[in-house]
């Protein structure tokens, strides 16, 4: 066989750009890939916030009824919580799946761990389910049960998620009602407390490491300036003082304050309140 350079090189040529014609596909499907992924996964995390922002009209008929139910009795109108909301949903999908209703499935977290998963910060967190044909139904049966209705017109709750899903030729239907409270920050707690307190002619003194540190544990503060009152206490509200705290201040016995706020002790995490402590001298 006669050796030919020129056939050999051609032959190389033609070799090189089968080889590299796989690798260059791999690329481009990569990097077509990549281009989709950039234009769709943001839409895609938009379109699952919608979703939780967006009422539906079946749990928007719900939230309206109950609102009129709650101005009828005097109460203060509920406001939409897409965290609620989200937790309400999930909870009434596993109940249309597996068909009989209740507040917590075999393998299921619990109503206040569902809904702190799901981003709820709350002092106060109640349920209400059912099933029947249309929403208008679903309030109804709600109000016309004990327990039910007086979950809905609770005065303490003010906030609200609802789900309802179809199945079975019927709706289910969940309602999660909630106290909401607001997450501060320990100095905003604190600041918080000291506008209650000097408008009773206390001053409030600069430095709180004494007073949180009494906040967080059982420890005795003693020496020559050691606070004439002391006092811990925790709670889901910042709008009011405690009696015994205003008894004391009342006194006139007292110039100055020193407030700390701590972490709470003894709540599950599920759960918002503040733990504060006042050091009256």
């Amino acid at each position: 066989m006669n050796f030919n350079p020129d056939q050999w090189k051609l032959r190389s040529r033609l070799t090189s750009k089968l080889l590299l014609a796989p690798t260059l596909l791999a690329v481009l499907i990569a990097l077509v890939s990549l281009l989709l992924s950039l234009v769709f996964t943001p839409l895609a995390v938009a379109q699952r916030s919608q979703s939780v922002q967006r009422i539906q009209p079946e749990a928007q008929i719900l939230l309206d009824a109950a609102n009129r139910s709650r101005a009828e009795a005097g109460l203060n109108p509920l406001t939409w919580d897409p965290a609620l909301a989200a937790a309400a949903r999930q909870h009434c999908l596993r109940m249309a799946a597996e068909g009989p209703i209740s507040h917590q499935s075999a393998d299921e977290p619990d109503l206040t761990t569902r809904t702190a998963h799901a981003g709820a910060h709350f002092s106060l967190i109640e349920e209400n389910v059912a099933v029947a044909a249309t929403p208008e139904r679903v309030h109804t049966l709600w109000m016309h049960s004990k327990g039910h209705r007086e979950n809905l017109l609770n005065p303490q709750i003010n906030r609200v998620g609802i789900a309802v899903v179809a199945s079975r030729g019927t709706l289910y239907a969940v309602a999660d009602y909630a106290h909401s409270v607001e997450t501060l920050s320990h100095a905003q707690i604190e600041e918080t407390v000291a506008r209650l307190i000097r408008p009773t002619g206390i001053s409030i003194l600069e430095s709180k490491e004494v007073a949180r540190r009494y906040c967080g544990n059982d420890e005795h503060i003693h020496g020559p300036n050691s606070p004439g009152f002391l006092m811990r206490w925790q709670s889901a509200n910042l709008d009011k003082l405690p009696d015994a705290l205003l008894r004391r201040i009342a006194t006139g016995r007292y110039h100055s304050a020193a407030i700390g706020s701590c972490h709470p002790q003894g709540t599950e995490d599920s759960f918002t309140a503040y733990n504060i402590a006042v050091l009256l001298y």
